[in-house]
């Protein structure tokens, strides 16, 4: 299995943790960094070679994760030289094998990533999205009303329930080939030409463990109880 793990953001959600050090370099539990999880958590489930996708900050993701070989994996790196958002990078990648796993580098989920992959294979999925149901709530009272601005319902603070992407996909490599070559290109561009091309796009939806760490309260909440999501994503204490 080869995965693509995406690391080239500036994490600007995230500061001022970000302000001298890579997202997926922020330290959780005083131990292991974002990307060192996912790595060892990849490499648990087969994953033998790992690209990571650089650019803001990439001399000290390089650095710190070398070759990959005390993590028992190849890891090596593709350099952007300006922000291509998420699809867009893996253009630069040449040696793309017929199907691989990619995601975003600030994510903690205990998600099974070798039946993830193996299902994407066994059903010929052009693309496969692992999706997460999300509550939102709204802190108002919502007022709905008809033509004539007549009152027809209320409701006073309603949550709704939507499922969103995890950020972690499986790809098939033409889906990649037929795109411009470090041209700027995201995941919700990827979705709109899929319906327009009617491409086959498989949503995998995940009832586990699931965290984007991307703003500061989730950092937060991540790093004050490490100790219980070791445990939840199988990481060695």
């Amino acid at each position: 299995m080869r995965a693509i793990i995406l690391a080239g953001g500036k994490g600007t959600r995230l500061r001022p943790y970000t302000t001298l050090i890579p997202k997926p370099l922020v330290p959780l539990g005083g131990k292991y960094s974002i990307l060192e999880i996912i790595i060892m958590q990849l490499s648990k489930a087969g994953v033998d070679h790992i690209t990571l996708a650089v650019n803001h900050l990439s001399h000290l993701i390089m650095s710190y994760f070398g070759d990959g070989s005390r993590f028992n994996v190849k890891i090596d790196y593709s350099l952007e030289d300006r922000e291509l958002s998420t699809i867009g990078p893996l253009t630069l990648i040449d040696d793309l094998p017929e199907n691989f796993l990619v995601m975003n580098g600030d994510i903690l989920c205990d998600l099974d990533y070798r039946m993830f992959y193996d299902t994407h294979v066994s059903t010929d999925s052009q693309v496969s999205v692992s999706a997460f149901q999300r509550d939102v709530k709204i802190d108002f009272g919502v007022l709905r009303y008809d033509e004539e601005f007549r009152l027809t319902a209320f409701e006073e603070k309603p949550s709704y329930h939507f499922d969103v992407s995890m950020g972690i996909y499986c790809i098939n490599r033409a889906v990649i080939a037929k795109l411009p070559r470090g041209a700027t290109y995201g995941f919700d561009n990827l979705m709109i030409d899929g319906l327009r091309e009617n491409t086959r796009i498989d949503i995998r939806p995940f009832s586990g463990y699931w965290l984007d760490i991307g703003r500061p309260d989730d950092y937060q909440y991540a790093d004050d109880n490490f100790e219980q999501l070791a445990k939840n994503l199988g990481v060695d204490q």
